[in-house]
């Protein structure tokens, strides 16, 4: 046997995921993160892998005081590993939007540090630099954010991908009150990936908010044709006719929908979905 094989072959255990962790994975996808948490309890000893599922099962449950503890195990088996650091990052965002105003600014800091921590680890880690971007955009200066920072790191995300880049100048420049540019970089990012429903729902999203709803609802018709069933697209749009006191009677057919729509991890929570259904039911 080649060496180069036999080099692979013995290699092999220490990376393939085991059938449970894969089953528990799947678990996950599908949102059924107690019955996730149930199989991955069984794996030992832990190793990474299973400490960072672990802890998005309890994220997702919004557990993040728990989600953040399984995380720091997580670092600590791989302290070099973006990922990990990201979700700890994440974990402690959460914390501090749901803690008391003493230690929401300690929390808020310490996702901060892990924002910068991970992209420190991997410069081209998307998710990362998406995530430190909203702090910076989102976070008064006190606490680390500033729209200069925001920038930068828009720039960082534009040299990657470039459509991203548009996204994340959009949210720059509104949050600056430059609503013609902001609408000029969603519109070009919707031109340059044409198949991501994603973009449409944003233009729409934003033009809502500028009360220009016959050109809203135009977009949100350019999302359905990309996706007809997407549960992004049927969230969204209840949620703007929502915000707006507008079509309520269509909201709570989407939301309906929505509700009985295989949802993955990205998606909100159907319980993010009830609550908006009692909003527009009035109850």
């Amino acid at each position: 046997m080649p060496a180069v094989l036999c080099a692979t072959l013995l290699a092999l255990p220490l990376w393939a995921a085991s059938p449970e962790l894969e089953q528990a994975r799947t678990l996950y996808r599908h949102t059924d993160y107690d019955a996730s948490l149930k199989i991955l309890q069984e794996i030992r000893p832990p190793d990474g892998p299973v400490y960072e599922l672990t802890g998005q099962n309890y994220y997702m449950k919004g557990d993040y005081k728990r989600a953040a503890e399984i995380f720091e195990r997580a670092v600590a088996a791989d302290p070099g590993n973006s990922g990990y650091v990201l979700w700890l990052g994440r974990a402690f965002g959460r914390r501090a939007e749901n803690s008391s105003p003493f230690t929401a600014p300690g929390n808020a800091s310490k996702a901060r540090q892990y924002f910068e921590k991970s992209v420190q680890l991997n410069p081209r880690n998307m998710e990362a630099l998406s995530d430190l971007f909203e702090y910076y955009l989102q976070a008064p200066g006190f606490l680390g954010g500033g729209l200069d920072k925001a920038s930068n790191t828009a720039a960082q995300i534009a040299a990657i991908d470039p459509v991203e880049g548009h996204a994340a100048q959009a949210r720059l420049a509104e949050k600056k009150k430059e609503f013609s540019s902001a609408e000029e970089h969603l519109r070009r990012a919707a031109e340059m990936a044409p198949q991501q429903v994603g973009r449409p729902i944003d233009l729409a999203k934003f033009l809502a908010s500028q009360g220009r709803y016959e050109e809203s609802e135009q977009s949100f018709h350019n999302a359905e044709k990309i996706a007809p069933d997407s549960p992004t697209l049927m969230y969204a749009r209840a949620e703007v006719y929502i915000q707006k006191g507008r079509n309520l009677d269509i909201a709570r057919r989407l939301l309906q929908r929505y509700m009985q729509a295989p949802l993955t991890p990205d998606d909100p929570p159907r319980s993010e979905a009830a609550k908006l259904l009692r909003k527009a039911s009035g109850t």
